[in-house]
């Protein structure tokens, strides 16, 4: 049966490659939402998409018909970038929490299915070897540790849907991405340091000839799934076969890409050095350590170690991540250089 799919934020990361996915495999339609459309080439003109510039604080109507029309809504409109948890708090707030809030709310009054992202950030501090949706504790730092707003608005968010789905029957799945990367993650261009997330920021570094910043020494781990492995759970949540999506909570990643960001950064120079002319741009590369409290200010806080259980997305969605860290680097490189010769030469 073919699904109206209602896309908010489709430019984004995730956004833009499920929609790609959906119009290459399915006979879906898919409405999207977004600031911009550059991540979109792939999909602008399509017959089955159908999309509007705007911004889903002030678009309130078109956004409410839109619910009301389709099958399946995705919010994906989040601030998901650390530096901005610590110096606009506010607004990863405003935007993350109440904005959302204001669709999922939608989503229960017209009776539609919400597939919303949660964070492996709501674990926070956890202490478990691998985080369970079930049975895992959320451990955040104190309040004046404004890192954990991102956190805790997300967690928040996931309580309430959760009360939703018990007392007025919304349908709903939450999915917890863990570290997701590839093609078209954040801007490797932009000028302003902190404003991508940690392999598209050492990728930048390293391309701009600037020192890899390695925060408390990069001994944090962290699990990091290629983008194609998420979009296949997502799909599959998505088509909810037998309905065993419903209802229910994903961690989405992949436990055998379990790496301290030290060794990412040093794998991602010698995988930089494997290209054609750009040898010499990682043998320049330098890569020192840096205090939290200097990179980030005091109000920053650290996870030492984010590892996901996958059981039951394997169990009820047959899903299985299959792309190894340095395959999904190279995917991401290979994005990435395309076109970055002549942009550096432009600086």
């Amino acid at each position: 049966m073919s699904k109206k799919i209602l896309i908010l934020g489709v430019n984004g990361f995730i956004g833009s490659a499920l929609t790609e996915t959906i119009l290459q495999r399915t006979d879906w339609q898919v409405f999207g939402m977004d600031m911009g459309d550059d991540k979109l080439k792939e999909s602008l003109g399509h017959p089955r998409f159908h999309f509007v510039e705007g911004d889903i604080t002030i678009n309130k109507e078109w956004i409410a018909y839109h619910v009301k029309k389709c099958d399946v809504v995705l919010p994906l409109v989040a601030i998901a970038t650390p530096s901005l948890y610590v110096t606009d708090p506010l607004r990863v707030f405003e935007l993350d929490f109440e904005a959302n809030l204001h669709i999922v709310r939608q989503c229960v009054t017209y009776k539609k299915r919400v597939i919303f992202p949660s964070t492996s950030e709501v674990y926070g501090m956890c202490q478990d070897d691998e985080f369970n949706e079930e049975t895992s504790t959320l451990v955040l730092g104190p309040i004046h540790k404004q890192r954990w707003i991102y956190s805790c608005s997300k967690q928040l968010l996931d309580r309430v849907i959760f009360a939703y789905g018990v007392h007025e029957g919304l349908d709903y799945t939450l999915f917890r991405p863990f570290n997701w990367l590839g093609p078209k993650l954040d801007n490797i261009f932009s000028t302003k340091e902190g404003s991508s997330r940690v392999v598209t920021q050492f990728i930048a570094d390293i391309l701009h000839r600037q020192e890899i910043k390695l925060v408390d020494g990069g001994e944090q781990r962290r699990s990091f799934t290629d983008i194609d492995d998420g979009i296949d759970a997502l799909m599959r949540i998505i088509e909810n076969p037998e309905g065993k999506a419903t209802g229910q909570i994903f961690n989405l990643g992949n436990p055998a890409n379990d790496v301290s960001i030290k060794e990412l950064a040093e794998l991602l120079v010698r995988l930089v050095g494997t290209y054609p002319g750009y040898q010499k741009v990682a043998d320049k590369v330098k890569i020192n350590a840096v205090d939290s409290k200097h990179h980030y200010g005091v109000h920053y806080q650290d996870i030492s170690r984010r590892v996901p259980s996958i059981l039951r997305a394997q169990t009820a969605l047959n899903w299985q991540p299959k792309i190894d860290l340095k395959t999904a680097l190279k995917k991401t490189l290979d994005y990435h250089l395309a076109n970055a010769g002549e942009k550096l030469d432009e600086e």
